[in-house]
């Protein structure tokens, strides 16, 4: 089943039930508003929903054509947005881009930051931004949607609490980060409003890609039209989903509707850091990495990060090469242009 929330002027969107070619809706708001009232009555409403899904794909229930443009982020706002850092090569990686020293606990202790929730961008929405010596980055992810999830939960429990699966675009400020990890707090300025994928899909429409815990195939990044990273999220992920939800939960409850997302997806490959797509690598599904990788090679890094009129492509594609989620296309735009 694949859900979304079409933009109609409410703050929420209107829910929709997609086809899975992802050509095609039919209106779920009838039998519930929104995506998070179906996530707060879950085991309920989750069959109706399915029913409809299975009803859209033999033609027995009105249709209208589904445009990604139209999209909210399938949860305009959530309660909860909480990202962790599972492919720890990305952390490593970064962490040397400014200087900061890796402990080896993060091998065995997820890192986790809590990210506004509060605005959430549509997958196709513009970036804006008032200055691009903030250092403009995406960082292409999958998430996940939880139904709630008690506190102390095991990892058992937090597998079965999975819902839904998305992609995510988390936006960073790389020129921002530095100072205000110094302060010690943690992030806020540097970390702006995040962009979801058109949909969000129920694991069993990912078939054996989906493994309970991790997505096994390849994200595609793209910037400016030209291939930017291919790395396959179910590849050196350390922290899988399960692990991810039940640090989340150590200390409080997740309520239905948090989203927990995976971090960077990275690939170490071969031992080494990574190559650029272009030299027969995955690339790398943020600018940072790409800029780390090319300090260690050659001293500087040459890659910039985003300008204005930059656009950026996230997408993955099942193994039939059909998108799955659709398209994360944002352009980065001056605040107010």
């Amino acid at each position: 089943m694949k859900l979304a929330s079409l933009k109609d002027g409410s703050r929420d969107g209107q829910l929709v039930v997609v086809s899975r070619d992802l050509t095609r809706y039919t209106d779920a708001s009838f039998l519930v508003p929104t995506l998070q009232a179906a996530l707060d009555d879950w085991l309920r409403l989750s069959p109706h929903l399915s029913a409809m899904a299975e009803s859209l794909e033999t033609g027995a229930v009105p249709t209208s054509r589904f445009h990604e443009h139209d999209a909210h982020s399938p949860l305009p706002r959530a309660y909860q947005w909480a990202d962790g850092s599972a492919y720890v090569n990305h952390v490593e990686l970064v962490r040397k881009a400014r200087g900061a020293n890796m402990p080896e606990s993060f091998w065995t202790d997820p890192l986790m930051y809590q990210g506004g929730s509060d605005s959430f961008l549509g997958p196709r929405d513009a970036i804006a931004m008032s200055d691009e010596a903030w250092g403009i980055d995406f960082e292409g992810e999958v998430a996940v949607i939880v139904d709630d999830v008690p506190m102390g939960a095991s990892v058992e429990q937090a597998a079965a609490a999975i819902r839904l699966v998305m992609l995510v675009n988390d936006v960073s400020l790389r020129g921002l980060i530095p100072a205000e990890l110094e302060k010690g707090f943690g992030f806020f300025q540097s970390k702006p409003s995040s962009a979801f994928s058109p949909v969000a899909v129920t694991p069993d429409e990912l078939g054996d890609a989906w493994d309970g815990g991790r997505l096994h195939l390849p994200l595609l990044v793209e910037l400016n039209g030209k291939p930017f990273g291919r790395a396959n999220a179910g590849v050196d992920m350390t922290f899988d989903f399960p692990r991810l939800i039940a640090h989340a939960a150590k200390t409080r409850p997740l309520a239905a509707g948090a989203i927990i997302g995976s971090g960077t997806v990275s690939n170490k490959l071969g031992g080494g850091p990574g190559k650029p797509v272009s030299e027969g690598g995955a690339g790398y599904s943020c600018i940072a990495e790409q800029r780390m990788v090319e300090t260690i090679e050659t001293g500087a890094a040459v890659t910039p990060f985003m300008h204005f009129g930059d656009t950026v492509r996230i997408e993955m594609k099942d193994r039939s090469g059909h998108s799955i989620f659709g398209a994360i296309e944002q352009t980065v735009r001056p605040t107010g242009g």
